[in-house]
């Protein structure tokens, strides 16, 4: 079951989804680990036999290991030091395509692992573990959206590159945020109206700078809601000649 709604500034429509329900419990989830203690720290010598060993795994495997930005500071110095990347969701899966090893382990959430099959159906692709997710994956369950797009047929899907495999393959379009307002742009030039997920922040962001008619998805990643306005105005006021850097997902106040 979904419901229209409106931003309070009168903005392009949103999609309150069930899936909400599921973010709070990501919300929750993350608050935990955040108030978690840290694990013991490696001793040097147990990390270098440890890499040790990994590396004879990898030798034999023909195996590369791809890692996001996002992962702890001893994965990607792994990654690297083995032969393998650290960077985002689409280089990833370039890396993986184009990297002569035939398994990729990917050390992300569980859509990057599904785009870097999607990219090389041929190799063989593991992940350490499938419970790492995304909200902006989880806030767009596939059979909710297909029904929404379902009601809306005379709309171009588009989808941000953060959505399972299933709501890519629903979708007209799949886009990055580097290229999410040129497609935008492009559909609006057309005249054809749109439907946007999952981000709403993006969204409204495309919305705004392109013009398009877009209907869009509620669905939002919970660390950018977590910059808040104040936050920046009083890191700007003990830096005063520091540049501040906003991406998209982040919300627009």
């Amino acid at each position: 079951m979904t419901m229209l709604g409106l931003f309070p500034n009168g903005c392009a429509p949103v999609v309150m989804s069930i899936a909400q329900e599921k973010l709070e419990q990501i919300r929750a989830q993350v608050q935990s680990h955040l108030e978690s203690r840290p694990s013991p720290a490696l001793t040097a010598a147990r990390r270098e036999a440890l890499e040790s060993t990994i590396r004879g795994h990898l030798h034999a495997n023909n195996a590369v290991i791809v890692a996001h930005y996002y992962t702890a500071p001893e994965i990607q110095a792994l990654a690297e030091a083995t032969g393998g990347c650290v960077s985002d969701s689409l280089e990833m899966a370039r890396f993986g395509r184009d990297h002569p090893a035939e398994t990729l382990i990917v050390a992300g959430v569980r859509f990057m692992g599904e785009t870097a099959k999607i990219l090389t159906p041929d190799k063989r692709v593991l992940m350490p573990t499938l419970e790492a997710t995304c909200s902006l994956d989880e806030g767009c369950p596939i059979d909710e959206f297909s029904a929404f797009c379902d009601a809306h047929p005379e709309r171009e899907v588009v989808v941000y590159a953060n959505t399972s495999a299933a709501v890519k393959a629903r979708a007209d379009w799949v886009v990055t945020s580097s290229i999410a307002l040129d497609v935008a742009e492009h559909l609006a030039e057309q005249d054809k109206a749109i439907i946007w997920a999952p981000d709403r922040h993006l969204g409204d962001y495309v919305q705004r700078e392109s013009g398009a008619d877009i209907l869009l998805w509620d669905g939002a990643c919970i660390v950018h809601e977590e910059f808040k306005a104040r936050g920046i105005l009083d890191l700007k006021h003990v830096h005063p000649d520091a540049a501040v850097l906003v991406h998209p997902e982040s919300p627009a106040a």
